[in-house]
């Protein structure tokens, strides 16, 4: 991995040629140009070029940019996730999952969905210190904060810089209540963390798992951790006291919907407590670059995924309003629903959930030399 220091992460790096083949550990292979460019480019093959491929000389290296933020708590009011702050501490994911729906963010960096997202990442060094700053600020109301929602916090990249590290501990020295959510087995490294927050019921795990399947996860989200790894994950943060559940997402019409049961009955068995599921969604450019890697990858189911896709979302590759982007509509969407509720009750899975704690925040001390009254 190569690390670079950029004072603007809107000053996109220098690109590399565009490959048409898929490339070895990476789930895009195509650099569609970011929807605010002025221009737009088109793949040539003039026959100087050699433009990729598994075994190709041209492998794209990953590369960390430094994010300079002012602040790292987001604020949402969606109706359709279930917390309304959160934080996440990278732009672009290693992972490569192919579906993320966050792949459409890099476009505000002119930077492109595909390999970029994937390829050129971006950190923010001093995020624990603004937390503790805005955890400290006067008014502050504690409330459940989100960690790695668009992102995974656990990506590769993390063994590199410990920042997720870094804002655990930081939650654990105000006592603030916070949700999980990856794929990464890497979480088992802050058990300690984990732990220390779970014994006052101010944190709740939630580990996605997309199929049981290695042959299908291999393509799908080439850099993520193995679905029986997964699995594991869950069992070990059960053991360890941490209250952990399981999301299978995203669910792909005509690709891994008949996996619903089999992946939450091995993540019950595992120790999770609960389950759930989200709706793959295409917003912007993630819908041709998921068109490519069925072309590629399922050229036989290809068509009938998207036209199943487009039944779910009113005829169109994606549908963004509040309480259909999560879910879908029609007849095929009710019945994931109910097998889900279902599956959930024959499970008795969700009936002991509690809620995070949010009476026991403490503001973290102010860096001063002055010794605290009490």
């Amino acid at each position: 991995m190569t690390v670079q220091k950029t004072s603007n992460p809107t000053q996109s790096p220098a690109r590399e040629s565009l490959p048409v083949a898929p490339l070895r550990g990476r789930g895009a292979f195509t650099r569609p140009d970011a929807r605010y460019l002025s221009h737009r480019r088109e793949r040539f093959d003039d026959g100087w070029q050699d433009f990729g491929g598994e075994h190709s000389s041209h492998q794209p290296r990953s590369q960390l940019f430094i994010d300079h933020a002012r602040s790292v708590i987001s604020y949402n009011s969606s109706p359709d996730v279930p917390f309304e702050r959160s934080i996440n501490p990278y732009r672009g994911c290693e992972h490569g999952c192919i579906y993320c729906f966050a792949r459409p963010s890099h476009a505000y960096l002119d930077l492109s969905p595909g390999l970029d997202f994937e390829t050129t990442l971006f950190w923010k060094p001093d995020a624990a210190a603004l937390l503790r700053k805005e955890l400290g600020a006067p008014g502050y109301r504690c409330a459940p904060i989100a960690l790695g929602m668009n992102t995974d916090a656990w990506q590769p990249v993390e063994r590199h810089t410990g920042l997720t590290r870094q804002l655990l501990e930081v939650m654990v020295e105000t006592r603030h209540p916070v949700s999980l959510i990856t794929k990464s087995a890497l979480i088992e490294r802050d058990l300690d963390l984990l732990t220390a927050l779970a014994r006052d019921d101010l944190v709740e795990v939630t580990v996605s798992v997309t199929t049981l399947d290695d042959h299908l996860a291999r393509r799908l989200e080439p850099r993520a951790a193995r679905p029986r790894r997964r699995l594991e994950t869950i069992r070990r943060l059960r053991e360890a006291g941490v209250p952990v559940g399981v999301l299978f997402a995203p669910l792909i019409p005509a690709l891994n919907d008949h996996e619903m049961e089999a992946v939450v009955e091995a993540a019950r068995a595992a120790g999770a407590h609960d389950a759930g599921y989200a709706l793959l969604r295409l917003p912007h450019e993630l819908a041709g670059l998921f068109e490519d890697w069925l072309a590629t990858h399922a050229p036989d189911r290809a068509a009938r995924v998207m036209s199943r896709i487009a039944e779910l979302r009113g005829g169109k590759t994606n549908d963004p309003r509040f309480g259909h982007r999560m879910r879908g509509e029609g007849v095929i969407a009710q019945l994931y629903s109910q097998r889900m509720r279902r599956l959930r009750a024959r499970l008795g899975m969700g009936r002991m959930r509690r809620g995070l704690d949010t009476t026991l925040f403490r503001p973290p001390r102010p860096d001063s030399p002055q010794l605290a009254l009490f």
